[in-house]
């Protein structure tokens, strides 16, 4: 019988180089065999992860501009007011508002109106203030529980007129309770989103809820700088109450900070933001306590500071029921916000901030 060897040997030196052709296709076949498909699953993967990120930003969250997989309905909102006299401070829970709207009352001193999105956990929300006209407007805006203890005349006036969906700790105080030991009257109530959702299905089975028809922002994702931008200064007369807002080109945020220290809430972080707007309005003082009409309809000046730049733009409301808006003074364009928390200064003149 004939080896392989000898096989091998007869081969006519013509008919070698298609052996060794035979046997490159050979070697490629086990090649291919071997790693195509770990390619295969590797492009598959990549597929996959393209696929995902697309429908991670298919949809937005229609308070926070978050990504989203799905589409959701629009969330109920609470809207807090919240204290800010030096003997309130410091704050609980508006480090968690997907809004803040700051603007002066008496003295000198600045309130805010805090808003919360209904799926939100926030332990405790405080120290909770009363009611100013001005507030109830950017309240109805969102369609939002508005959530004070008392209030001014003129606002319990315009809330007794219906159109607000009220949440008084006078006639509702089991949603609320005060920390007394470390806080003093009238600086010591608070409330939790447990007990917003609470009191929310409490009045929507009662048919005081309204139906949620609320505007929305466009939405865009940050774009962190790496390096310094501008900031803004804020005074709201009063030394004790001015507000500096400083860019952090690391992580594309906005500090906070009062009377020259960081602005932090009781459990030690800072306040933050990734949007910060200023309206600027005619604000008039209407009786000896010092109590502030406030304009919040119609358009004025406003600038937006988003990515460590800042965009002269016009505000624009045109009802009490119409979402406050920002549009660029250059193009006309509705300003796309940066996903995440906004915060929006109200000023009565251009004096009474600085942009550095």
């Amino acid at each position: 019988m004939m080896t392989l060897r000898e096989s091998f040997e007869r081969i006519k030196k013509t008919d070698r180089p298609m052996l060794v052709g035979l046997l490159v296709v050979l070697v490629l076949a086990v090649l291919v065999a071997a790693v195509l498909p770990k390619f295969l699953y590797r492009a598959s993967e990549r597929a996959d992860e393209q696929s995902e990120d697309q429908q991670t930003t298919l949809y937005r969250h229609p308070l926070t501009g978050a990504s989203l997989y799905e589409e959701i309905q629009l969330p109920q909102v609470f809207s807090v007011m919240i204290d800010n006299h030096e003997e309130a401070w410091p704050p609980t829970g508006i480090d968690q508002a997907f809004l803040v709207i700051e603007a002066p009352v008496e003295a000198g001193i600045s309130r805010m109106l805090a808003f919360f999105s209904e799926e939100q956990t926030v332990d405790q929300i405080g120290p909770i203030r009363s009611a100013r006209p001005y507030y109830l407007d950017w309240a109805a805006e969102l369609d939002a529980m508005y959530v004070h203890v008392g209030g001014s005349n003129a606002a319990l006036d315009q809330i007794a007129s219906g159109g607000i969906f009220d949440m008084n700790q006078y006639w509702w105080g089991e949603y609320f309770w005060r920390a007394n030991g470390n806080r003093y009257a009238p600086h010591n109530v608070f409330t939790s989103t447990e007990s917003l959702r609470a009191f929310y299905l409490l009045r929507d089975g009662a048919g005081v809820a309204p139906t949620r028809l609320y505007d929305v922002w466009s939405w865009k994702d940050p774009e962190p700088t790496g390096k310094d931008g501008v900031g803004l200064y804020v005074d709201f007369w009063a030394p004790v109450y001015t507000v500096d807002w400083e860019y952090d080109g690391e992580t594309g945020r906005y500090l906070r900070f009062q009377f020259d220290d960081p602005h932090e809430v009781e459990s030690g972080e800072q306040i933050m933001a990734d949007n910060v707007a200023v309206v600027v309005t005619e604000i008039e003082v209407i009786d000896n306590v010092g109590r502030r009409e406030i304009r919040t309809t119609g358009e004025g000046e406003a600038y937006v500071l988003r990515d460590g730049i800042v965009i002269e733009a016009t505000w624009k409301k045109p009802s009490t029921s119409e979402r406050l808006k920002f549009y660029n003074r250059a193009t006309g364009e509705e300003i796309t916000m940066n996903a995440g928390v906004t915060w929006i200064e109200v000023v009565g003149s251009e004096e009474d901030i600085r942009i550095e």
